[in-house]
């Protein structure tokens, strides 16, 4: 399977009045064209720096990132993100919200059809009937849901999911699980989610990257064997139990808090 993300090496440090913090030290990572990798680690560790890299936002230091055989040096357009706080423009109505990056994204798209592709997703992600009620009409939850269809809108090959779920509570957490994959069935993307959350890495990936404590390094990675349709349910289950085991031990591994050598 082709890799459409690769990260080789990278070494990155932000510049502050105390010197160099060096962020990522050799990092390694490679997702396939249409996986779904969730990025776990200590609090501080890189994640974030992470995401900035792949989207072109930011350079390394050292080392490369590349996207569809392409070197990343400036923004893409081809890649979505989706943040914990859904930012939305209070006096535009969330149907005008989800089309902003096609109106700013050069594209031979027509108003009409910028609207349908909007309504599309909203009525996707169960907001149909809600396009032109503004964000402070709606809930966390809905207007995490305007925010995924925002991101998509532009059909972006790669999707940076940056704790977009964080701030939710559980239930409307684990609902928002669920139709983000009801959406990847439908709207095929490369996805990249970055979370503190254990269970929704293993709910919602194929892989599960843990990063070590800063400066961050792969450290391990885990297959996830959850077979699809995946449901609520199969977090419960003995063969999730002893994934997220491992995960939370290294986890600890990271944090210091645990041997390397204890690893299972």
């Amino acid at each position: 399977m082709t890799n459409l993300i690769e990260i080789k090496g990278v070494r990155h440090a932000y510049r502050t009045a105390d010197g160099p913090l060096p962020v990522l030290d050799g990092l390694e990572l490679a997702v396939p064209e249409g996986g779904f990798v969730a990025v776990v680690g200590p609090s501080g560790c890189g994640k974030s720096t992470l995401t900035k890299l792949v989207a072109g936002l930011l350079r390394p230091d050292e080392g490369e990132v590349w996207l569809h055989g392409e070197r990343v040096t400036s923004p893409r357009s081809t890649v979505g993100m989706a943040f914990q706080n859904p930012v939305m423009l209070e006096w535009r109505t969330i149907l005008q919200n989800v089309v902003l990056p096609l109106e700013i994204v050069p594209n031979k798209m027509t108003k009409a059809q910028r609207q349908e592709r909007a309504r599309y997703l909203l009525e996707l992600v169960g907001l149909a009937g809600f396009e032109d009620k503004r964000p402070s009409e709606l809930s966390g939850g809905m207007r995490q849901r305007a925010s995924l269809c925002r991101a998509l809108v532009h059909s972006p090959e790669v999707l940076i999911l940056d704790e977009p779920f964080g701030a939710l509570d559980a239930f409307t957490r684990e609902d928002l699980w669920q139709i983000m994959h009801q959406v990847k069935e439908k709207e095929p993307f490369t996805g990249v989610l970055i979370t503190h959350d254990l269970r929704e890495s293993i709910f919602l990936a194929d892989e599960v990257v843990v990063l070590s404590g800063r400066p961050a390094r792969t450290q391990y990675t885990l297959d996830v064997s959850l077979p699809g349709p995946r449901s609520i349910d199969q977090l419960f289950t003995t063969e999730a139990g002893e994934m997220l085991h491992d995960l939370r031990h290294q986890i600890e591994i990271a944090q210091g808090r645990a041997p390397a050598d204890a690893a299972g």
